[in-house]
C-alpha cells in the first residue's frame, strides 16, 4: 500500500504525479458514464484523446498541435541505449536458460520479450558511480527519554547528537534523521551512550528545563559498493548477494541526506523531498488554506549492470505559510463557518508563536514552535482543578477563559497547568479571558475577538493562544481531503506535458537533490550522479480487434474504438424488468417539475439498451422522493425497501436507475449500501443534471454498466489474443486490499477485495469482500474467499474446476513479495486441496502463478522523437519495458497499456513472483505472459478503451472502492463531522466493524455490483 489518490482511468487523464490527501486505495474521479465511479475516460463510448500541446523552445516537436519531445539540449542526438548493459542482459539471459528455478523460490526471468516494434525511450532514470572501494558502515541511532521524540523533534535531536559528539567527521557522516546514520569512515562510539539536551533551532544552549535523552549507536555491519557493482555486472544466473538491500538502503540515506538537511527542503516520508522556498513556478495556491508545492522523490534502484537514481515529479498539498488568522479565514471562505471541520483541519498544523521575542548571542531571532491540538473545546482541562471555562467549540478570545494562579506580571502565570503549592492565597487566582491577558500582559489588542482560539496545549492541560499571534510554519504537508475546487485546481497544474516533467527532472529535480552541481556530501563519498536522463530500449506491441456480436470486429486506434452503427454488445443480457427512483434534495436544481417529464428521458435510454442488443422491456414506474441531509439515510433505505418488496414478489424489478444530485457521497453512499448490502438488487447511479440532457454517447456509456451488472459481455477478443485463457479451462483472479487513511476513524478495518473470472470469454467478474485488520496488507482468509470463486467458475463450467489459475494481485509493495509466497500460496493450495479430486492433484493440477501488479512506483518513460509520441506527448499505447531499469535476473516489465489524454502516462509494472503456467513456454514466456496482460486490458468492461491496469487488479480495486462506501462513516467520518466527539481524526471510532457490513446480499453476489 502507500499513498493514492490515483484514479486511473484507462485512456483517460494520465498522471499529474500529484499526492491527493485521502484514503490509500484511492480512487479516480466520478465517471462520465453516471454516478457510479470510474476514471476519466474508462467509461467513454467513443474513443480517442486530446491533443497534446506545441513545443516550445528546447524541445523537439514544435508544430501547432505536434507531440512535444524531450531533450537536454535543442537539437541534441538522443543517445542509444548503454550498450554495455545490452551485452550483460544478454549473456546473463543466455545463462539463466540453462538453470531451472527453484519452486520455492520467485521465478527467474525465462527471457526477454521480442514481440512488437523496437522504440527507444527516455526514462526518469540517472546513472549513479561510486568509487568500487567505497565501504559505508551502518550505524543503528535508539533515543530514549521520558517521551520518545517523533517527528521533526526526533530529526533535531540526532542534529544535535551529531553536532556535539560527531562533528569531527564534517560530511563522511549522513543520516535519515530517524534510525540510520552511515558513515563514510568508522565511528569511535561511547559505550555508555550520550546525553542529549533538546534545544531549539538557533538556539545558543538548551534552556534549564528542555528534555533530556539518551542516544546509543550500534554498528550493524560494514557494506562495500563493489560488491554490489559486481553483483549486477555478473552474467551468472544463480549470483546471489544478500546485501543488496542493506546496500541500497544505505545508498538511499546517503543520496537524501542533503536535501534532508536543509532547512528550506520538507522531506515527506522517506524520499519525497519539496523545495518550500523555490520560486513561484514550483509553487501554486489551491484555496482554502492550501497552496502546492512542486517536488521530487527519488531512490536509489539497483539494474542491470549498474546503480541507478529514480527521480520523479510529485506535486503536494501544503498548509499556507503566513499568519494562522489568515489561513483560517481562507479556509472558512471556501468551506463555510463549521468549526468542527476547521478544528479537524487545523490539527498538527505546527505554529510560530510570536508574541515572545527571543533572540541568540548573534542577535537572531530563535522561533517559539507549538503544535495545534485543537480549537478551544467544552471539556478541556476537565481534569484540573479549576477548568477553563468555554462556552463553545471555536470560541473566541473574549469567550474562552482560563484559571490564573497570580496576577499577571509581565508574562507570569501559567494557563491551565496544575499549581503547584500557591505562593499566594488562593482567593487571589482569578480568571481571566485570553482577551484580556494579552491585552494586559503584552499589551496586545486582538483585532478579531471572534476568530477562533487554538489550544496548543493538550486536551488534559490546554494552553490557548489567539490566532493572532501565531504564524504557520512553512513546509507543512497536509492530510486533509481536497475539496472539489482544490483537486481541479491540483489538476490544472499538476497534469503537464510529459516533456516538462522530464525537464523539470534534470533542472530543478537535480538541484533539490544536490547533483547539480555536484553536493559536498555527495563529493566526500566519492559518488558522482549524472543530472541527464538516460535511455532505454521499448517495444510496441499491436492492438488486439475487439470483437461484438454478429462476429463483428473493430480495430482499436490509439486504444480506443467507437461501437459503431448497430455494434451490438458481445453477449447482451436480458432486462426484463426494472425501475427508476429520483432522489432529490433541498437546493438542488428542480429538473422536472412533474416525474412525467422524466419518460422521454427514459424511453431514450430504453432505446438504447436495445439498439445494443439489450432484451429490456420499457421500465416500470418510479417515483421521487426528496431527502434531507437528516434523514437521508432513513427515506433511502425505505424507499428502496418497497421497491425491492412489492406486494406481488414476481414484479420484483432486477435493477434500479437511481438519479442522485451531483456532490452528494452521503447519499451515493446510502444508495450503493442499502442495494448492494441491504435490499439485494442491482443499481446504477447517474447524475440528474447529466441525465437530464444525457446525449447519445452518455447513454451508452451508462447501458455499458448495465449490461455488465445485468451479467452479460460487452466486449471480446479474438480467441488467438488470449493465448492460453482461449482454452477455457482457466481462472483469473484479481485480489487487492483497501487501508484505512489518515483521516479514517481508529476503528476503520482494512478490506479485502476479490474477483475472478467465470467464462471463457473473461467478460464477468463476479466479487467478494472480507474485513481483516487494520492495515494488514496479507489476506486472511484467502482460502475461504478461493473457495467460493472456485466453486462459482465450476457452476458455471460444467462442474469442473479450472486446470490453470492465474492471480493478479494488486497493491503490494517491493518489500512484499516474499509475503505472498509464505502467506497467500499457501492459502490458495489449500482451497485447491479442499475442493480438486486427488488425481489431479497428483497431475499437478492446478497450475498456479501470482503476478503482483504495481501501480504506485516512480518509472516514467518519455518519447525520444516526435515519430513515437501520441498526441499527449506520451508513448504510444501497447508500450513494454523489460530491459534497462530492471534487473537482468527478475521476471518483470512495464506495460503502457493506455493511452492518457494528458499529462505523463504511468505505465503498470507486472512483477511475476510465482509462475506454474508460462515457464513451460521456455523463452517464448516472456512474450506470452507481456501480450496476454497487454490484450487483458482491452476487456475492460465500462470502457472502449484499453485501460492502464489489466481488469483483474482493476475490478479488485473498484471492489475495495465499493467497500469505502459501505463504510463511509469510519474510513471518511468528515463527511458528517458536526459535533464535538468526531472532528478529532482518529478518535471518532469506537465499536468493531462487523462482517456483515460489506456482506454483500446473495441476490447480487454473484454479479458484477460493484462496476
Amino acid at each position: 500500500m502507500s499513498e493514492r489518490g490515483r484514479g486511473r482511468g484507462g485512456g483517460g487523464r494520465g498522471r499529474g504525479d500529484f499526492n491527493l490527501p485521502s484514503h490509500p486505495r484511492g480512487g479516480g474521479y466520478a465517471g462520465r458514464g453516471g454516478g457510479d465511479r470510474g476514471g476519466r475516460g474508462g467509461g467513454d463510448f467513443r474513443g480517442g484523446g486530446r491533443g497534446g500541446g506545441g513545443g516550445r523552445g528546447g524541445f523537439a516537436g514544435r508544430g501547432r498541435g505536434e507531440p512535444m519531445v524531450f531533450s537536454h539540449a535543442p537539437g541534441a542526438p538522443v543517445p542509444a541505449p548503454d550498450d554495455r548493459v545490452a551485452k550483460i542482459e544478454a549473456a546473463t539471459e543466455t545463462s539463466l536458460k540453462a538453470v531451472k528455478s527453484k519452486a520455492a523460490s520467485m521465478p527467474l526471468r525465462p527471457g526477454y520479450g521480442t514481440q512488437g516494434r523496437a522504440i527507444v525511450l527516455w526514462t526518469n532514470y540517472m546513472e549513479l558511480v561510486a568509487k568500487g572501494d567505497l565501504p559505508l558502515y551502518r550505524y543503528d541511532i535508539d533515543i530514549t527519554g521520558d517521551r520518545e521524540p517523533k517527528g521533526k523533534k526526533k530529526k533535531r535531536v540526532i542534529e544535535i547528537l551529531l553536532e556535539e559528539n560527531f562533528a569531527a567527521h564534517g560530511r563522511d557522516i549522513t543520516t535519515d534523521y530517524k534510525s540510520n546514520v552511515i558513515s563514510k569512515n568508522p565511528l569511535e562510539l561511547n559505550p555508555n551512550g550520550y546525553t542529549v539536551q533538546y534545544r531549539a533551532e538557533g538556539d545558543d544552549e538548551a534552556d534549564e528545563n528542555a528534555p533530556r535523552y539518551r542516544a546509543r549507536l550500534q554498528q550493524t555491519g560494514t557494506l562495500t559498493v563493489s560488491e554490489l557493482v559486481s553483483y549486477l555486472t555478473s552474467t551468472q544466473a544463480n549470483v546471489l548477494l544478500e546485501s543488496k538491500e542493506q546496500m541500497i538502503q544505505a545508498l538511499n540515506i546517503v543520496v537524501g541526506h542533503h536535501p534532508k538537511a536543509n532547512p528550506n527542503i520538507a522531506s515527506v516520508g522517506a524520499n519525497k523531498h519539496y523545495n518550500f522556498a523555490a520560486a513561484g513556478s514550483e509553487t501554486f495556491s489551491l484555496g482554502a488554506g492550501l497552496q502546492a508545492i512542486r517536488g521530487y522523490f527519488v531512490s536509489v534502484r539497483a539494474a542491470a549492470a549498474r546503480i541507478l537514481v529514480n527521480v520523479q515529479v510529485k506535486h503536494a498539498a501544503f498548509y499556507s505559510a503566513g499568519p494562522l488568522e489568515r489561513l483560517i479565514e481562507s479556509y472558512k471562505s471556501e468551506n463555510g463557518p463549521n468549526v468542527f471541520r476547521l478544528a479537524s483541519f487545523l490539527k498538527k498544523v505546527s505554529v510560530d508563536v510570536t508574541h515572545i521575542v527571543r533572540k541568540n548571542k548573534a542577535g537572531q531571532r530563535v522561533r517559539r514552535v507549538k503544535t495545534i491540538c485543537n480549537l478551544a473545546s467544552r471539556g478541556d482541562g476537565s481534569g484540573l482543578e479549576h477548568p477553563p471555562i468555554v462556552p463553545a467549540m471555536g470560541a473566541g478570545a473574549k469567550d474562552v477563559q482560563f484559571y490564573l494562579d497570580a496576577p499577571p506580571q509581565g508574562g507570569a502565570g501559567k494557563k491551565g497547568k496544575k499549581a503547584a503549592a500557591p505562593a499566594k492565597p488562593a482567593s487571589q487566582g482569578k480568571y481571566i479571558s485570553v482577551y484580556d491577558f494579552f491585552k494586559q500582559t503584552y499589551n496586545i489588542t486582538i483585532r478579531d475577538p471572534k476568530m477562533p482560539v487554538v489550544n496548543v496545549g493538550s486536551r488534559q492541560f490546554p494552553s490557548y493562544l489567539p490566532a493572532q499571534v501565531c504564524e504557520v510554519v512553512p513546509g507543512q504537508p497536509s492530510n486533509a481531503k481536497l475539496t472539489p475546487s482544490q483537486t481541479q485546481q491540483m489538476i490544472r497544474n499538476a497534469v503537464r506535458n510529459p516533456a516538462l516533467n522530464a525537464q523539470s527532472i534534470v533542472s530543478a529535480g537535480a538541484q533539490v537533490l544536490g547533483v547539480n552541481p555536484t553536493n559536498p556530501t555527495l563529493s566526500a563519498f566519492g559518488i558522482g550522479i549524472t543530472p541527464k536522463l538516460l535511455t532505454v530500449q521499448g517495444r510496441v506491441l499491436n492492438s488486439p480487434g475487439i470483437k461484438y456480436s454478429g462476429n463483428r470486429t473493430v480495430n482499436p486506434r490509439a486504444g480506443s474504438w467507437n461501437m459503431l452503427d448497430k455494434t451490438r454488445f458481445s453477449v447482451p443480457e436480458k432486462l426484463q424488468s426494472w425501475t427508476w427512483l429520483w432522489i432529490a434534495t433541498p437546493g438542488t436544481a428542480n429538473l422536472w417539475t412533474d416525474p412525467k417529464q422524466i419518460v422521454p428521458k427514459l424511453t431514450e435510454f430504453h432505446e438504447k439498451l436495445r439498439e445494443l442488443g439489450m432484451n429490456a422491456n420499457m421500465c416500470s414506474p418510479g417515483s421521487r422522493i426528496n431527502v434531507t441531509p437528516d434523514n437521508a439515510e432513513a427515506v433511502i433505505d425505505t424507499k428502496i425497501h418497497e421497491i425491492v418488496n412489492p406486494k406481488n414478489p414476481a414484479s420484483r424489478p432486477k435493477l434500479i436507475l437511481v438519479i442522485i444530485p451531483p456532490n452528494n457521497a452521503v447519499i451515493r453512499n446510502r444508495v450503493k449500501y442499502a442495494c448492494d448490502v441491504k435490499e439485494g438488487i442491482l443499481n446504477v447511479c447517474v447524475i440528474g443534471a447529466k441525465f437530464a440532457k444525457a446525449n447519445d454517447q452518455y447513454m451508452a456509456n451508462v447501458a455499458l454498466k448495465v449490461n455488465l451488472k445485468a451479467g452479460g459481455t460487452n466486449q471480446t477478443l479474438e480467441p488467438a489474443k488470449l493465448g492460453l485463457l482461449a482454452e477455457g479451462k482457466t481462472m483469473v483472479v484479481g485480489m487487492d486490499v483497501t487501508h484505512p487513511s489518515p483521516g479514517s476513524a481508529s476503528n476503520a478495518p482494512s478490506v479485502v477485495g476479490i474477483v475472478a473470472s467465470v467464462d471463457k470469454q473473461f467478460g464477468q467478474w463476479p466479487a467478494d469482500l472480507r474485513i481483516q485488520t487494520a492495515r494488514r496488507e496479507m489476506i486472511d482468509q484467502l482460502d475461504a474467499l478461493m473457495q467460493r470463486r472456485l466453486k462459482l467458475w465450476a457452476a458455471r463450467n460444467t462442474g469442473a474446476y479450472p486446470q490453470n489459475i492465474l492471480v493478479y494481485r494488486d497493491g503490494v509493495s517491493e518489500g512484499q513479495y516474499q509475503l505472498v509466497l509464505d502467506n497467500e500460496l499457501p492459502a490458495i493450495r489449500a482451497a485447491c486441496k479442499a475442493l480438486y479430486p486427488a488425481a489431479q492433484q497428483k497431475q499437478g493440477v492446478p497450475r498456479i502463478s501470482i503476478v503482483v501488479v504495481g501501480k504506485r512506483h516512480h518509472t516514467r518513460f518519455y518519447p525520444s522523437a516526435t515519430a513515437d509520441a501520441d498526441r499527449s506527448s506520451n508513448p504510444p499505447n501497447g508500450t513494454v519495458v523489460d530491459r534497462g531499469v530492471t534487473e537482468q535476473r527478475n521476471w518483470d516489465f512495464f506495460l503502457q497499456a493506455h493511452t492518457a489524454l494528458q499529462g505523463t502516462a504511468r505505465p503498470a509494472h507486472y512483477y511475476v513472483v510465482h509462475d506454474e503456467i508460462f515457464t513451460s513456454r521456455g523463452a517464448a514466456a516472456a512474450d506470452a505472459l507481456e501480450q496476454l496482460t497487454h490484450n487483458l486490458c482491452y476487456l475492460f468492461g465500462r470502457a472502449t478503451k484499453a485501460v492502464s491496469v489489466c481488469p483483474p487488479a482493476y475490478y479488485a480495486d473498484l471492489v475495495c472502492e465499493r467497500a469505502r462506501l459501505y463504510l463511509a462513516g469510519v474510513f471518511d467520518p468528515s463527511l458528517g463531522a458536526s459535533q464535538e466527539g468526531s472532528v478529532v481524526s482518529g478518535e471518532a471510532g469506537g465499536r468493531e466493524i462487523d462482517e456483515g457490513e460489506v456482506r454483500i446480499h446473495e441476490r447480487v453476489r454473484d454479479a458484477m455490483f460493484y462496476t
